[in-house]
């Protein structure tokens, strides 16, 4: 299930034993614990909540509290975080678990406590046997990355139900500038509804002012006027990019990586893969894969392997010689405008 529907199952039945919330979208992690928070009432909650980083705590002294009763209330919750022996990474964490002891409460969990583990990971290891048990007896929510299309419909539920509502090209401006990351978009919310207050109205003007371009959407932007052939706007873009103090050898890096992603994307998506599994094999932001995808049917192969090649260019000349990073750029613009269409 959802974090949205959790949150209803929760005000409307009695919570189960046990919980596995597992995704890297820290800000459904966060509504999660704050739903099951609100499981205990607040004056209860310093005798009868709990948790345990397990990178830092050994399960026997978490589980040992999960199977303690509740101090003069209904019942106990007990979060377990971070529980890394559960991926398939080694050497997460400063305590080696035993993950019997996991197997063992979860065949017998106690009645009175409701046990939740928040996993900020992609996945884990189906293949050991406590994650099989885990997952059989668990109630699993996903706090994966959303979809742009659900980022969009939880930001608007959101700004409504706070007697708000976008104005012409707002929410496309918000999702333009956070690359449709809900948790980065919820994180801007606060701010543009006090800053529209009066008039109850984000407006776009607002989004541009308020939500600043991470280097990777500046980029985004010089890699738009690259492919175009508009060397003027591209080379203005990289001015700015260096009077923002950006270090030219992290611009480059960034750039390449676009192109690389829109090199991998266009090869597989020729190949027949959709955009969800583009989306699963390159472990990339489905928005990101969207705009690859949009980016990548406009443009030869030929012109994106050719960019590519100059920006390796680029990089190795600015490790390798003295001259000005700006010269740099302007003659791999001369160049590449020079090259196959």
């Amino acid at each position: 299930m959802d974090v949205a529907t959790l949150r209803k199952q929760l005000t409307t039945a009695s919570p189960a034993p046990l919980y596995l919330v597992l995704g890297t979208q820290q800000a459904l992690l966060d509504q999660a614990r704050a739903a099951f928070m609100a499981l205990v009432p607040e004056e209860e909650r310093v005798m009868n909540v709990a948790s345990y980083d397990l990178e830092e705590v050994g399960l026997d002294v978490a589980l040992d509290d999960a199977q303690s009763a509740p101090f003069f209330g209904e019942r106990r919750l007990v979060f377990l975080t971070k529980p890394g022996f559960l991926t398939g990474a080694s050497g997460r964490g400063k305590v080696k678990q035993d993950p019997s002891l996991l197997q063992n409460y979860l065949a017998n969990p106690q009645p009175s406590t409701v046990l939740v583990i928040l996993a900020p990971y992609e996945k884990l290891d189906g293949r050991k046997g406590v994650v099989k048990a885990l997952k059989k007896q668990a109630v699993q929510v996903s706090a994966a990355p959303l979809s742009e299309q659900d980022s969009r419909r939880l930001i608007q539920a959101s700004v409504q139900a706070a007697g708000f509502h976008f104005g012409p090209g707002a929410l496309d401006e918000l999702v333009r500038r956070t690359n449709a990351d809900y948790g980065r978009m919820l994180a801007r919310l606060k701010q543009l509804e006090l800053l529209d207050y009066q008039q109850r109205e984000i407006s776009r003007e607002s989004v541009a002012g308020l939500v600043p371009q991470s280097l990777d959407e500046n980029v985004f932007d010089l890699v738009q006027a690259v492919l175009q052939r508009r060397q003027t706007a591209a080379l203005e873009l990289y001015r700015q990019l260096i009077a923002a103090q950006q270090a030219p050898l992290q611009i480059n890096a960034v750039l390449l990586g676009q192109f690389r992603l829109l090199l991998q994307v266009k090869i597989l998506a020729s190949r027949g893969l959709s955009q969800p599994t583009l989306v699963k094999q390159l472990r990339v932001h489905p928005y990101r894969i969207k705009l690859a995808l949009q980016t990548g049917r406009r443009f030869s192969m030929a012109a994106l392997v050719q960019a590519y090649l100059g920006l390796v260019r680029v990089e190795r000349a600015l490790k390798n010689s003295s001259r000005s990073p700006e010269l740099l750029f302007q003659l791999f613009l001369l160049q590449y405008g020079q090259g196959v269409k």
